[in-house]
């Protein structure tokens, strides 16, 4: 599979086989990852890996959960200006009525939303944290990390899926995981192998045209 290959077929996958994945496979992915660019070369990834035995020990801590939560950062901004508030609630309605789920079926669409907090049913997952003394700059480097894992795990054949929601859950997660309160989370990852019998995964992501974004000079 080229570079081109993987970008068109990576996608979030939001329902999972239960095939394991092995953990040696995640680490040569993270561990070739790790090339990605950092600004500075400081390489802030702070990563988590969840996986078999400790995968079915944090989803029975989640159910289990009963304290308070902490939310690490507002996922989108408090008020989504045009056109990404467009973007976002098409992406929504798309994907609800793939499932026929109609916009009144709000338990629906909880329960729905909730399987972000059981990975979608992938075997194994990640937690990418970083420092708190790093800024803007370096978040963007977390971007590019998981791009490349992302990336490199379609290569191997597998899915991912990454997901910002559990910056929702970030005080059960960092206890859970016994991280120290000098790094806050960024994101969890689903990683496993796609279901291609349930229709969710079918669902493609619409692109702005190029001419909205892009202005050559």
């Amino acid at each position: 599979m080229n570079v081109s290959e993987a970008v068109l077929s990576r996608k979030s996958i939001r329902s999972f086989l239960s095939k394991p994945v092995n953990n040696t496979l995640i680490k040569g992915l993270l561990k070739m990852s790790s090339r990605s660019p950092s600004g500075g070369n400081l390489q802030p990834w702070k990563i988590f890996i969840l996986n078999k035995k400790s995968m079915h020990e944090f989803l029975s801590f989640q159910a289990n959960w009963s304290g308070e939560e902490v939310f690490e950062y507002d996922i989108y901004p408090k008020k989504l200006k045009e056109p990404y508030r467009t973007y976002r609630y098409s992406l929504g309605e798309q994907m609800y009525s793939l499932l026929d789920i109609p916009r009144e079926d709000n338990e629906a669409r909880i329960h729905q939303v909730l399987k972000n907090y059981e990975f979608f049913g992938a075997p194994a997952a990640l937690f990418c944290y970083v420092d708190k003394d790093m800024g803007k700059p370096q978040w963007s480097d977390l971007g590019m990390f998981l791009q490349t894992f992302m990336l490199l795990a379609r290569e191997a054949g597998l899915d991912t899926c990454a997901q910002e929601a559990w910056a929702m859950k970030s005080k059960s997660v960092s206890e859970f995981l016994n991280v120290s309160d000098s790094h806050m989370m960024f994101c969890g990852m689903a990683i496993g192998y796609r279901n291609d019998e349930d229709i969710i995964n079918s669902l493609d992501s619409e692109r702005a045209p190029i001419d909205d974004w892009a202005t050559f000079v």
